[in-house]
């Protein structure tokens, strides 16, 4: 867990929808508020549930010009949570690709540094680069490569105007170049070099039962998920699969148990709602890395 005290701005890059956030959201001991895509705040039930969960929305012209005026008060939000010392989450190239490369920085993240900076809030920038060894596939590897604070005496202009908000793009652009993982998605080979992690040869035989209890106990499940969002899900596939799991996997862990319970009247049965997780673990670091 990191416990880097705001004021704090995380300029990521964005390769897997919500997962980044959420990902970022159990590092740090303080609450991280993310900027996210304003289209998914949607009706006043959903809204308070995102906002709950310390998500601030960003629109963007395809989504309606007449939404543009509520940045405003986003970025007022922003500028408050920075006032209280707080930590806010952006992704600097604007939208999700499921990729591994950098894509152009939008112009964002340096207004909100700029504005901050031109209050005196001692406002520090993270960059950080966020790296899948997969997109699609059960467990991965992820490498979050954090790079170093670039603070309001590394901008040598003055902190309006088109001039400051390109140095500091190119600051910034400078580091998570070196940060985010350039790879070609059909080179294998360079992909095993950056993400794959060789285990011991005992540690597979030890891990292949219950990894093969595990890919039987939660195969159909997975199946059947897999199967209905695959097609549909495109640059949002594990953030969709792991929300459909988080709500669907305790009913399928008790469904399970209680079969087996009725079919065996046997109460040691009941120690599946802790064995069936295990196994999924097992096969976890028992599987590949890399696909």
């Amino acid at each position: 867990m990191l416990y880097e005290k705001g004021p704090l701005l995380i300029a990521a890059n964005h390769p897997n929808s919500f997962l980044d956030a959420i990902i970022l959201a159990t590092l740090f001991k303080n609450p991280v508020y993310s900027l996210t895509r304003g289209d998914a705040f949607k009706g006043k039930k959903i809204t308070k549930i995102l906002t709950s969960l310390n998500m601030l929305p960003v629109y963007r012209l395809s989504e309606g010009a007449e939404k543009l005026d509520n940045n405003y008060f986003t970025f007022d939000e922003c500028q408050n949570i920075f006032r209280q010392g707080g930590i806010v989450l952006i992704f600097s190239e604007g939208r999700c690709i499921n990729e591994w490369h950098l894509r152009p920085l939008k112009k964002g993240t340096a207004r909100l540094a700029l504005a901050a900076w031109k209050e005196n809030i001692p406002l520090k920038i993270i960059p950080l680069g966020i790296n899948y060894s997969s997109f699609r596939t059960f467990g991965k590897n992820v490498f979050l490569n954090f790079g170093n604070i670039i603070n309001k005496e590394n901008i040598y202009v003055d902190f309006t105007g088109g001039k400051a908000v390109n140095e500091f793009n190119e600051k910034l652009q400078q580091q998570l170049q070196g940060l985010v993982l350039e790879v070609d998605k059909n080179d294998v080979e360079k992909l095993r070099k950056y993400f794959y992690i060789r285990k011991p040869f005992l540690e597979k035989i030890l891990l292949f039962v219950p990894a093969a209890a595990g890919y039987i106990f939660h195969f159909p499940l997975y199946f059947l998920i897999d199967v209905s969002i695959k097609n549909k899900a495109s640059d949002h596939y594990d953030s969709i699969m792991i929300a459909i799991l988080f709500f669907l996997y305790p009913l399928y862990l008790l469904i399970l148990t209680l079969i087996v319970f009725f079919i065996t009247q046997n109460s040691i049965s009941l120690l599946l709602l802790l064995f069936i997780p295990l196994t999924a673990l097992g096969l976890l670091h028992f599987k590949r890395q890399i696909k």
